[in-house]
C-alpha cells in the first residue's frame, strides 16, 4: 500500500500534460496532493478533472485558489457549461470534483442529508386477500357484497388505485382475448388483464354494477367512494385495515413473479427501477392477447 501511494505521489509531482496550461497543472498537482492518499489511477483521473476546472476558472478571470476554483457553484457551472464534453464525461467530472472539494475545502461541502424516499407498500399475503374476500362475502346486503368484492378484485387482481377505482364501471370489465380485461379510464387510460384467480368474482361484481360504478356511488369525482367499503372490511379478525395501495402492490408483486422479473434483474445486476424505465422507454408494449398471457390473466380451462 505504501509503495502504491509513493508511486502515486511521484506520478502527481511529474504530471505536466499538454492538454492544460502550466498554471492549471500546478494547481491540480497541489490540490490532488492535499486530497491524498490515492492510488495512481485515481490520482490520474482527479488530476485531469482538477486541471480542466482550473483552466476553465482562469478563462473566467477568477483567482486560482482552492476556495474559488473548488467552490460548488464554480464546479457545477463547469460540469454543466464546459463545451466539448459528453454526458457521461460531465457526470464523471462532477463526481470527481465533489470528491476533491470534500477533501480540500470541506467547509464548502457540508455532508449530504439523506432525502426521504417512499418505499413500495408491502404486498398482502394470499391468506390476507382470502380474508378480505371472506369479509366481503359476509356483508349484510348483496349490494355491499358485490362492491366490496369488486374493490378487492380490481385492486389486487388488476392493480387499480385511487381514480382508477372510482371510475371503474361494470361495462369496463369484459371477457376478451382469452381472459378478463379491465378498461381503465382517465389520464392514464389503458387495458389491464385481471389475474385469473379473480375472474369469477370480478365478473360477478361487474355484472351487478352494469353501467354503474363497481365500487358504488354516483359521482366518480367524490374522493371518499371507497371509504365505506374499506370500513366494512375492517372486521376485527386480525387482518390489517385494508389499504388500496397495498392491493396494488399485491398485483405488482404477482405480475413481477409471473414475468420472472426478480430473476431477470438478478441476472442483469440491476437494482434500480429507473434503469428499467430507461431500458423499456423505446419498446412498444405487447398487444392485449399477449398481455393477458404474460400477466397471468389467461382463463383456466
Amino acid at each position: 500500500m505504501q509503495a502504491e501511494q509513493a508511486a502515486a505521489g511521484g506520478y502527481i509531482s511529474r504530471w505536466r500534460p499538454s492538454s492544460v496550461s502550466p498554471r492549471a497543472a500546478a494547481f491540480a498537482r497541489d490540490v490532488i496532493t492535499r486530497a491524498g492518499p490515492l492510488g495512481r489511477e485515481r490520482a490520474k483521473n482527479l488530476l485531469w478533472a482538477a486541471g480542466k476546472l482550473a483552466d476553465y476558472t482562469l478563462g473566467l478571470g477568477l483567482d486560482l485558489v482552492p476556495e474559488t476554483v473548488l467552490h460548488p457553484s464554480v464546479a457545477e457551472r463547469f460540469t454543466r457549461c464546459a463545451p466539448g464534453l459528453s454526458g457521461p464525461a460531465r457526470r464523471t467530472l462532477r463526481t470527481n470534483l465533489r470528491f476533491i472539494g470534500r477533501r480540500v475545502v470541506p467547509h464548502l461541502y457540508p455532508a449530504d442529508l439523506p432525502l426521504p424516499r417512499e418505499r413500495s407498500k408491502q404486498p398482502y399475503r394470499a391468506a390476507e386477500i382470502a380474508g378480505y374476500l371472506a369479509l366481503a362475502d359476509a356483508q349484510p346486503t348483496r349490494e355491499r357484497r358485490m362492491r366490496a368484492a369488486g374493490l378487492v378484485c380490481l385492486g389486487a387482481g388488476a392493480g387499480l388505485i385511487r381514480g382508477d377505482l372510482r371510475d371503474a364501471r361494470g361495462t369496463d370489465v369484459a371477457r376478451r382475448s382469452g381472459g378478463v380485461v379491465v378498461a381503465v379510464r382517465g389520464a392514464r387510460a389503458r387495458t389491464v388483464p385481471a389475474l385469473d384467480r379473480y375472474h369469477a368474482r370480478l365478473l360477478a361484481a361487474a355484472a351487478f354494477a352494469g353501467t354503474g360504478l363497481i365500487c358504488g356511488g354516483a359521482d366518480p369525482g367524490r374522493r371518499n367512494i371507497t371509504n365505506p367499503l374499506i370500513a366494512a372490511l375492517d372486521g376485527g379478525t386480525g387482518l390489517p385495515r385494508l389499504d388500496t395501495s397495498r392491493l396494488r402492490a399485491t398485483w405488482l408483486a404477482d405480475c413481477a413473479e409471473q414475468l420472472g422479473l426478480a430473476t431477470f434483474m438478478h441476472a442483469a445486476g440491476i437494482s434500480c427501477s429507473q434503469r428499467l424505465g430507461d431500458l423499456v422507454a423505446g419498446l412498444e408494449p405487447a398487444g392485449e392477447a399477449e398481455a393477458v398471457r404474460l400477466l397471468g390473466g389467461a382463463a383456466r380451462r
